[in-house]
């Protein structure tokens, strides 16, 4: 059913990328547009490059999943979708390109590309992160998901730019199907391009090209994430000390790996990480601490398979579980809940309520904890039934709740 429909929308969605485009007269055309895919990443390679373009002297433009920037100016994002359609990209580079912006970065998202909402972007680069199992009943199998993605690839092929760059993870196994696009540019990332690594909980730093690198970002996804947006800028002339200046004044990522601080004794963290390997990804980043896992499942109706595996990895991984609503849509919450803790050994706590699930696993930290709250990140509202939202933020919420606790004291 949602393959008919999508296909009897196509037209429709068609039509909006071309009359918006030729309503702004093809903005893009007269500005650099740097497009980001990929399952996971997208968000923090699309900000670690605005700020080290921004950082450069360019003035550039940002559309993600978490804001929209055209140069300092800055607003979130609450569509609840990474590229809202309906030309709004078009009407935002046009936006940005009044306002003298040089560059754009633009994350697409594989829903994106499946209504055309990449076509007219005029593309000078793109860069694909990585390919993991996610939106698999949307599309109707991986490799549907794959072509989904590809799209954004072939539309680089048909950029009128010159020349034209991929930078591709080449530790993934589909970073080759995109280093092999034919563009004047094949640009690979890989863990290997780095030597001296370190790692914590709280940065990581590592050496490329002879340059130092400092993140205050914890995790192996982060020196990947960052080598991304490295390579990229250096494709456009922005030398390496450059982009190592911009890192290390990069303090934080909305809702990614972010660290909550009220003056507790233990770790708070909120992330989006909604899928099984970014999951463990974020469960590997902090190795030596007593971890305290407050999750749901993103996406009632959707993406069943992966219930199960959410709740195996976090009874691997974590000393206390908390199983809480996140986004059921239609469904009844209680039910992804369930099929989530079947695939646990133990019992989890389960509380419904998120704001209670939050409260109980702050209250539940000892010093030197991690409690690691995710799947929302930086998502404004939990989606009940009949499009019912409830404006929502995790990061506020564990403030409130660090405040409430501390003057319990």
């Amino acid at each position: 059913m949602i393959h008919i429909r999508r296909k009897l929308l196509s037209p429709y969605h068609f039509l909006w990328a071309l009359f918006s485009s030729v309503w702004y007269r093809f903005p893009a055309r007269n500005m650099t547009v740097i497009g980001v895919t990929g399952t996971k990443g997208k968000s923090s390679v699309a900000e670690m490059l605005y700020t080290i373009l921004m950082t450069a002297g360019h003035k550039t433009a940002l559309a993600g999943t978490i804001r929209f920037c055209i140069g300092n100016e800055s607003r979130p994002n609450l569509y609840k979708m990474t590229l809202p359609g309906r030309g709004f990209i078009q009407k935002f580079i046009y936006e940005a390109l009044t306002k003298k912006c040089t560059y754009a970065v633009v994350e697409i998202s594989s829903e994106a590309a499946l209504q055309y909402r990449h076509l007219f972007l005029d593309l000078d680069a793109l860069v694909f992160t990585n390919l993991q199992k996610e939106h698999i009943e949307s599309h109707g199998s991986m490799e549907n998901y794959f072509q989904a993605k590809f799209a954004l690839g072939k539309a680089l092929t048909h950029s009128m730019k010159r020349p034209r760059r991929i930078i591709a993870n080449a530790d993934d196994t589909r970073g080759s199907d995109f280093l092999a696009l034919p563009v004047e540019m094949q640009i690979p990332f890989s863990f290997a391009d780095t030597s001296d690594v370190h790692m914590d909980e709280k940065s990581v730093s590592f050496s490329y090209c002879g340059t130092r690198f400092a993140l205050q970002l914890p995790g192996k996804f982060t020196i990947l994430n960052a080598l991304a947006a490295i390579k990229t800028a250096e494709a456009f002339g922005v030398p390496p000390e450059t982009s190592a200046k911009a890192l290390s004044e990069l303090s934080h990522i909305s809702g990614r790996v972010e660290r909550v601080e009220a003056g507790q004794d233990f770790i708070a963290i909120v992330d989006y990480a909604h899928t099984p390997d970014s999951l463990s990804a974020l469960y590997g980043a902090f190795p030596n601490q007593r971890k305290i896992c407050v999750l749901g499942n993103t996406g009632g109706g959707r993406d069943t398979w992966k219930r199960p595996e959410m709740g195996k990895i976090a009874d691997a991984a974590c000393d206390v579980v908390i199983l809480t609503n996140e986004d059921p849509y239609d469904e009844d919450p209680r039910d992804i809940i369930d099929a989530m803790a079947a695939g646990m050994g133990r019992a989890p706590q389960i509380i419904m309520d998120r704001r209670e699930a939050i409260r109980a696993a702050l209250r539940a930290a000892r010093p030197g904890d991690a409690v690691l709250i995710s799947g929302k990140g930086t998502d404004p509202f939990i989606m009940g039934p009949n499009g019912s939202k409830t404006p929502w933020s995790d990061a506020q919420v564990i403030r409130e709740e660090l405040e409430r606790l501390h003057a319990e004291v």
